[in-house]
């Protein structure tokens, strides 16, 4: 398992690492839900389709959650929950949902633990990288 990247330099004159290389990971495919499950039904005793279903079953189920006010956490993944993009107020009285509030988005915070050393915060999703 590796995790491919591509460098690019900065080329924004403004910044102060003008003309510095950085990287950038690359995606080279996308996979399905119907592809996870076909992983999954490997690796447990449960059937594609099952799995499928559930995992199908879990995108309202959250949204329903989320657009509660409520952060969904899923073990081993990590928490979601709504954001919001809005723009200043001159005070709390001159707010309004209307006018101030310009879009939603999703948070993601992925689950984190400390390391070994108890130093630094990992996830096991990058764990291993």
């Amino acid at each position: 398992m590796s995790v491919f990247y591509r460098l690019y330099q900065n080329n924004n004159q403004q910044s102060s690492a003008y003309k510095k290389w950085y990287a950038r990971a690359v995606v080279t495919e996308t996979m399905t839900t119907r592809q996870l499950a076909e992983i999954m039904q490997e690796n447990c005793t449960v059937k594609r389709s099952d799995i499928e279903a559930v995992l199908r079953e879990l995108v309202p189920t959250m949204t329903r959650a989320m657009q509660d006010s409520k952060r969904v956490k899923i073990d081993g993944l990590g928490s979601f929950k709504i954001g919001l993009k809005t723009k200043p107020a001159a005070s709390p009285k001159e707010f309004n949902v209307q006018a101030n509030v310009k879009g939603l988005h999703i948070n993601f915070l992925p689950e984190t633990y400390k390391d070994k050393n108890n130093n630094r915060r990992v996830t096991d999703m990058l764990n291993r990288c």
